[in-house]
């Protein structure tokens, strides 16, 4: 099996303290929520079929609700190549539900609202305090989203699991604005396969 690499991070992540994961890398253990409040465990999730692991910052995100959107239309060829798409954000599992039920989503969210998961993925950052303030302009709360107040969001990414647990694929960007292409995730499932 083929390993590839993508990796997009400015020196501002590199500031932030992100280390996102990288190809070889064996993801980690770890409990997140569905949608229903129900225990899921990522690493089970990989050892049964091959997955796509999106992290998002939130529902309240339009550059992650566009990036999902956008899944959505190439999770049919996605499944073809046999995998499973697992989207991961802070939202806690209220939030997902409202999310899942609004886009009429086909696969898998998951709530890390303690955001342990996305540490563990080296991706997590801590707002500072004018980035919140600029938020709370736009009425957003992401305390009231995750549920916590440790504002923390991931860096967004995309990595490609297989069913031995390590890392095939890995994108990740601090510009949130940035995303890669449902193309580039094809050519690389494809690749991985």
């Amino acid at each position: 099996m083929k390993r590839l690499f993508v990796l997009s991070l400015g020196l501002i992540a590199i500031a932030a303290g992100a280390a996102p994961f990288m190809v070889g890398q064996a993801i980690p253990s770890g409990t997140l929520e569905t949608v229903d409040g129900q225990p899921f465990d990522l690493k089970v999730a990989a050892s049964e079929q091959p997955i796509v692991v999106i992290f998002y910052r939130g529902g309240w995100c339009p550059f992650c609700n566009a990036h999902l959107g956008q899944l959505q239309e190439v999770q049919p060829k996605l499944k073809e190549l046999g995998y499973r798409i697992i989207a991961i954000s802070p939202d806690r599992p209220k939030k997902l539900k409202e999310s899942l039920d609004k886009y009429g989503l086909g696969y898998t969210l998951l709530s890390d609202s303690s955001m342990e998961t996305a540490k563990a993925f080296g991706l997590a950052f801590k707002i500072d305090a004018p980035m919140l303030k600029k938020l709370e302009s736009y009425n957003i709360d992401i305390e009231a989203a995750s549920g916590e107040k440790h504002h923390l969001l991931p860096i967004p990414a995309v990595f490609l699991v297989g069913t031995d647990g390590l890392v095939d694929f890995a994108h990740s960007n601090l510009d949130y604005t940035v995303r890669l292409s449902v193309e580039e995730l094809l050519r690389a499932a494809q690749a991985a396969r």
